[in-house]
């Protein structure tokens, strides 16, 4: 299997792993520069020539992996008999450079409801590096040609036609998935509030609306759903940051998408 096919692997999994790379080699070395290995939790696929060096990457890759470090780390390597190693003597007789990049497990954000705020928010959300899963009942909005503004994307696009229940596709949203509920039906909304209460495995979940909206929403959430209020306070509304009051789809869509942008800072992934 190819690196690039490996990294694709372990995406697909939600799996974090670490990119090794031959970065530098000065004399003789078992694999020129550019070689790579790609580690994950319990598989590595690829190699960067074996012996000292590849199980010492190896080790600290995993290292880095239960840790969960983010910034790349370089590491040196003498290949001589003189040196004492944890993996028996590799005596090519050159010096080697071994950068260890982390590969995160890329976030995941669903918007159900697509309609001009929807649309707005993932094209800014498609610039970045996560799975973006596209959600409405209504087939017009998620038309080949009217989504053709995200064929460009960074990220990864799922989109989900329901014409019924859109509630039932946060089963299957990855886990930590974070949701932004826009819909253009306020029943649809509610249902997908009850709904994400129930789905422990979620990430953040949003509501866009009024003050008005969320008391309506809240007093069902408790009477006809049975939900306390420390599990209603898992609902943020409304969404977005608050010092930024334009109503334009565009100048909602900035401001939600700053907002989730600074969730992720401060979440540990």
């Amino acid at each position: 299997m190819t690196w690039v096919a490996a990294v694709a692997r372990l995406r697909a999994r939600r799996e974090p792993g670490v990119l090794v790379t031959v970065a530098t080699v000065r004399g003789h070395a078992p694999r020129d520069a550019g070689a790579k290995l790609v580690v994950g939790q319990t598989e590595a696929w690829g190699s960067i020539g074996g012996g000292n060096v590849e199980a010492v990457a190896i080790d600290r890759a995993r290292e880095m992996i239960v840790a969960s470090k983010q910034e790349p780390e370089l590491i040196d390597f003498a290949l001589n008999d003189k040196v004492t190693n944890q993996h028996g003597v590799q005596c090519c007789g050159g010096t080697v450079s071994v950068l260890l990049e982390p590969l995160a497990v890329v976030r995941a954000v669903a918007i159900f409801g697509v309609g001009h705020v929807g649309l707005e928010l993932a094209r800014i959300l498609a610039r970045q590096d996560l799975d973006l899963h596209l959600v409405d009942s209504r087939s017009d909005l998620l038309s080949e040609r009217r989504l053709g503004v995200l064929a460009d994307a960074a990220g990864q696009v799922h989109v989900h036609h329901t014409p019924l229940l859109p509630e039932e596709v946060l089963a299957e949203l990855p886990p930590g998935t974070h949701v932004l509920i826009m819909t253009h039906d306020h029943a649809e909304d509610a249902a997908l509030c009850d709904a994400a209460l129930r789905t422990t495995h979620l990430g953040s979940v949003g509501l866009i609306g009024s003050a008005a909206k969320w008391v309506r929403f809240r007093k069902r959430l408790a009477t006809e759903g049975g939900h306390d209020e420390a599990t209603i306070d898992r609902i943020k509304t409304p969404i977005g940051l608050a010092d930024i009051t334009g109503k334009e789809p565009a100048t909602i869509a900035v401001s939600v998408a700053a907002d989730l942008l600074r969730t992720f800072e401060t979440e540990r992934f």
